[in-house]
């Protein structure tokens, strides 16, 4: 570990930086060091905070003839929307399992877990989903 980031866990240790603070300075700090030379390998990549869903698709209603979704949605929402499963009683999750299944999504809420959603997000690099529609691209992938 370089000084720098010592001094600002440091910091944030004696409460002098919120975390919030001691994350953007830390990330400044990467940001400041240069890349690793040829042959070696490079730091290890950062936490992804946000997973994205893009699409393009070509639209038959008129107007400019296409369509665009973007959406971001910040992972500590998912993370936190995982870690509530476990708050839930079991005849709500059994309902809940039920009507996802009805509509074509067989998870079992019981079974997920927080290191599930960190797996996914882990492995989740830059995904391309095809569509029906051969006009259409949709993108998944976290940033």
């Amino acid at each position: 570990m370089n000084e720098q980031r010592r001094q600002v866990l440091e910091m944030l240790a004696e409460g002098k930086v919120t975390a919030d603070e001691a994350e953007r300075l830390i990330e400044a700090l990467q940001r400041q060091q240069p890349e690793a030379p040829p042959g070696r390998s490079s730091r290890t990549k950062a936490r992804p905070k946000y997973l994205r869903v893009v699409m393009d698709a070509a639209d038959g209603t008129g107007g400019d003839g296409a369509s665009r979704m973007n959406v971001r949605i910040p992972l500590q929402l998912l993370r936190a929307g995982v870690r509530l499963t476990a708050l839930l009683p079991p005849v709500a999750i059994t309902k809940v399992n039920a009507e996802l299944d009805k509509a074509g999504v067989p998870i079992d809420l019981a079974e997920l877990k927080p290191q599930h959603l960190d797996d996914l997000i882990e492995h989740l690099d830059d995904v391309i989903i095809d569509l029906d529609d051969p006009g259409s691209r949709m993108q998944v992938y976290c940033e």
